[in-house]
């Protein structure tokens, strides 16, 4: 965080930036059903996987008809539309697979998903803030929020593994939020240099951190990585450093000239973006460059709250005057659990891409009888490449690498001995 004027006149609050205290960046009760008059866009978003499997989703959404967005008043009716026009986006686009891809969306799609998308500050693709945040219901609205009683309002091509890839993504984001509530505490106890209210909200958030580490081991329990690969991963893709749609993508109706956006990410979730900011980790020049550009892919309250939180008075150098060992302890086990969460990420990464894309360009090298297995289908241009368009590993190995670098100077020799292990483990 950047030194700033300490004279604050105001404590530092999440309140305007649609952060909810139980739910942290999850949209709290998102609707299932538009209004009446959008029906023919909810018919065909929640029968996207089938219509996509029968190759007939392009021939139903020629036939939608152009709808205003006018009706859509309320910011809940306006992220279900968001939702549900991206998911037949990717379908659209991508239903025929790589080599199958269109340079044209149609007007009926593409005039209403650019309306909507400027109503809420989002680029017209489907986001983290779609699939994760806002696609989401209880089964029984007075159970418990977990996997069991969670289900998706609409999905894509991939099945149980669809659901599993995004019930376990959101659970996360709610592992993180006492992490999100203590992040106040932290700010205005650098303030005022209160030294051990800092340090027992920083406890909070390791814990917090190491709870999302835990979270998201889930996701080897409830996503396949051969149907991630090869079915589902082509849907979460943009046209955006994608050799499968170098024009980009045009926007009928919208402008004459294709435009260029990048598919879901991991990086579009506020969540570490929030924490690098609090605790001053500096990415590299190229690594930066991309993690700025995915904050135009969140509701921009959650944008602003990253540049806010980078704009408070540095927490690093806050520890380092107070010489304080428990307050030393408390940021250096934060730090410990951000790249441990980092490190487990890219072991998540190796497991569901990087192996999967080694046994897809084993089998092309094979016969042709072993073609019917699911990686086989994969596409070949995001072998060595995110879904953002980053390139996967050497970006989070990256990014993981600067996060030491937030360590303090005495701390930084002495990672812990089973962190040390678990760099060696995903290198």
């Amino acid at each position: 965080m950047a030194a700033v004027d300490p004279d604050f006149k105001t404590s530092f609050c999440l309140d305007s930036y649609y952060v909810s205290d139980e739910l942290g960046f999850i949209l709290p009760e998102p609707l299932v059903e538009l209004p009446p008059y959008y029906q023919p866009w909810m018919d065909v978003a929640v029968r996207v996987p089938d219509l996509v499997q029968s190759h007939e989703l392009r021939s139903h959404i020629y036939k939608m008809p152009l709808l205003s967005s006018e009706f859509l008043q309320k910011h809940r009716e306006l992220r279900l539309a968001h939702l549900a026009l991206s998911v037949m986006t990717m379908g659209y686009v991508w239903q025929e697979g790589e080599k199958g891809t269109v340079e044209i969306l149609p007007r009926n799609l593409a005039v209403p998903y650019w309306e909507v998308s400027q109503r809420l500050g989002f680029p017209p693709i489907f986001t983290h803030a779609d699939g994760v945040l806002a696609n989401w219901k209880k089964k029984d609205p007075q159970g418990p929020f977990d996997m069991e009683n969670l289900e998706l309002l609409v999905s894509l091509p991939g099945g149980d593994s669809v659901r599993g890839f995004f019930m376990v993504t959101l659970l996360v984001e709610l592992a993180a939020v006492p992490a999100l509530r203590s992040i106040p505490t932290v700010i205005n106890g650098v303030r005022c240099g209160e030294t051990e209210a800092v340090a027992r909200a920083l406890e909070v958030i390791s814990q917090s951190i190491q709870d999302m580490t835990d979270t998201l081991k889930l996701m080897q329990v409830h996503v396949e990585p051969s149907v991630f690969y090869g079915i589902m991963r082509i849907y979460l893709s943009g046209w955006k450093d994608n050799s499968s749609m170098p024009k980009g993508l045009i926007y009928e109706g919208v402008q004459a000239e294709p435009m260029e956006f990048s598919g879901g990410s991991a990086a579009q979730s506020s969540l570490l973006h929030c924490f690098d900011e609090l605790l001053g980790v500096k990415h590299e020049e190229k690594s930066g460059a991309f993690l700025t550009r995915m904050r135009n892919y969140m509701p921009p309250a959650h944008k602003k709250l990253i540049q806010d939180i980078s704009l408070q008075p540095s927490l690093r150098s806050f520890v380092q005057q107070q010489a304080n060992e428990q307050l030393n302890q408390a940021f250096h086990l934060c730090v410990t659990k951000l790249l441990a969460l980092r490190n487990y990420h890219i072991n998540v990464v190796s497991r569901f891409i990087t192996v999967p894309a080694a046994r897809a360009r084993q089998i092309r090298n094979q016969s042709q009888d072993l073609q019917c297995e699911t990686i086989s289908r994969a596409p070949i241009a995001l072998e060595e490449r995110g879904t953002g368009g980053s390139g996967i590993m050497i970006f989070l190995k990256t990014v993981r690498d600067k996060t030491k670098d937030a360590f303090l100077l005495e701390k930084s020799k002495d990672v812990n001995s089973e962190t040390a292990q678990q760099f060696n483990n995903s290198t």
